[in-house]
């Protein structure tokens, strides 16, 4: 027993100092890491700023050791990585600063976070991969990363070269907003003619202001006080121009004179008499000089009312310039700085309207974009190189090692158990003789005792007889 339990936890000799699930030995072989035992551990080389460069492409500098030449392409693709990242960066820069309205500190913290993860991003999309070129799903996906990242980058660029213009134009922009809302508000408040002022077609709620007083009232006293001073004006002319007539008449018969045949004086005519007394009668009846004070009483109303009136105008006209000019303030201070979105909207208002800075704006953008695509253009639109084969080597021979070193723990766990199953087996074996030797022991010494016991008691019988 003790034999198969100390060959059931022995381990095969391990070679290279592995340990028995082998992740020691993969690691040392795997990417060239093993040492030689010959020349001992490999050396450590210094870290400059080529190694530095290489790191940020993903490559191994234990495979570029097998291929040297090829420590140029990636230090350049490194240097091209730390590009993107630097460009992005001040992009991120440009972009905080303009949602900010002011350079900040606070702006870095922003441009420090995307910077560094661009940079990761770019390095994990450059990255040498083992069969890479017989993947075209990843390799899509990566351009199109790639591409999705250049937009974003590129617009904060863009907007920054084409501030000057952006700005002249939305200044001009704010300054017609500012003009149509004055001419809009001046439009839906007129001055009140009536006391039932509607707001005219096409003015919503916000473009109507409040009033404390409205002369609207006093347009309506005005204008029912006209109306009756007219038609009092009307009876007066008619009335006027009617005593005139009889007035005329009566003063053309007065001037005749009759003498009396019984005094030989001279005196009015009957006629003349007559005409005065219809006179009198006229402006009795008709009420003339009533109707002239009335009048004067009437148009020095009118007077006042009008005096009245325009002051309210006037202080209407106050009222409304306040209101107007707050209104309009409120507004300016909405517009303090320009926002993100506002620059794009600029931006692409300036690009609808002149072609040549249509095709400026596109060609910077075309320019960014593929600046920040060129990364992953340079790695995977590139011919295959010697160190992307042996990377595939090395990948498909760690997963056979691997594969391998899995099915041998696999054999030697089953034949482990194989071996402790037999050993459980010959113990049971081994009982069982043992339970059956004891049975049959006991068996037999009962028999002894039974032949024993037999054998006395015929003893004893013989005795008996013999007596």
């Amino acid at each position: 027993m003790t034999d198969h339990t100390t060959r059931s936890t022995a381990t095969a000799p391990d070679p290279e100092g592995a340990r028995p699930d082998g992740s020691r030995w993969l690691t040392r072989t795997f990417m060239g890491r093993r040492t030689n035992r010959a020349t001992g551990p490999a050396v450590r080389r210094p870290v400059d700023l080529a190694t530095r460069l290489r790191v940020l492409s993903g490559a191994s500098e234990e495979l570029l050791d097998r291929t040297p030449h090829e420590r140029g392409k990636y230090t350049a693709l490194g240097g091209v990585v730390l590009g993107t990242s630097v460009i992005a960066g001040f992009s991120m820069w440009n972009f905080a600063t303009e949602a900010l309205g002011r350079a900040s500190v606070l702006a870095v913290v922003p441009t420090v976070i995307w910077m560094l993860f661009v940079l990761n991003l770019d390095r994990l999309l450059v990255t040498p991969q083992p069969n890479a070129r017989r993947q075209t799903g990843p390799l899509v996906l990566r351009l199109l990363i790639a591409l999705m990242l250049g937009v974003v980058i590129a617009e904060p660029l863009v907007l920054r070269i084409f501030a000057t213009a952006v700005e002249a134009h939305v200044a001009a922009e704010r300054i017609g907003d500012v003009d149509r809302l004055r001419s809009r508000l001046v439009h839906c408040n007129p001055v009140p003619s009536t006391t039932t002022t509607s707001a005219p077609k096409g003015c919503a709620g916000t473009y109507v202001l409040s009033f404390a007083t409205m002369p609207g009232r006093q347009n309506d006293e005005l204008a029912s006080l006209r109306a009756d001073a007219a038609d009092l004006q009307k009876r007066v002319d008619r009335d006027t121009a009617r005593l005139q007539t009889i007035d005329g008449k009566a003063d053309t018969e007065c001037r005749r004179l009759i003498r009396m045949a019984a005094t030989g004086l001279l005196q009015r005519t009957s006629e003349c008499v007559r005409l005065r007394e219809n006179a009198r009668d006229y402006r009795t009846t008709h009420r003339t000089e009533e109707n002239e004070t009335r009048l004067a009483g009437m148009n020095d109303r009118i007077e006042r009312i009008e005096g009245r009136l325009t002051s309210a105008r006037g202080d209407f006209l106050k009222a409304r310039s306040k209101g107007i000019e707050q209104r309009i303030a409120e507004e300016r201070a909405k517009q303090k700085e320009i926002g993100v979105l506002e620059r794009i909207q600029a931006l692409d208002e300036l690009a609808g309207g002149n072609t040549v800075v249509f095709v400026g704006i596109w060609m910077i953008r075309l320019l960014f974009v593929l600046l920040d695509m060129l990364p992953v253009m340079v790695k995977f639109l590139g011919r295959e190189n010697s160190y992307d084969q042996m990377l595939t080597l090395h990948s498909n021979s760690a997963v056979k090692i691997y594969g391998e070193q899995v099915r041998f723990e696999e054999r030697r766990a089953l034949a482990d158990i194989e071996i402790a199953q037999d050993a459980i087996e010959q113990e049971i074996r081994r009982n069982r003789a043992e339970s059956e030797a004891a049975l049959r022991e006991h068996a037999a010494a009962m028999n002894i005792r039974v032949r024993q016991a037999v054998n006395t008691l015929e003893e004893e019988l013989r005795r008996s007889s013999s007596v």
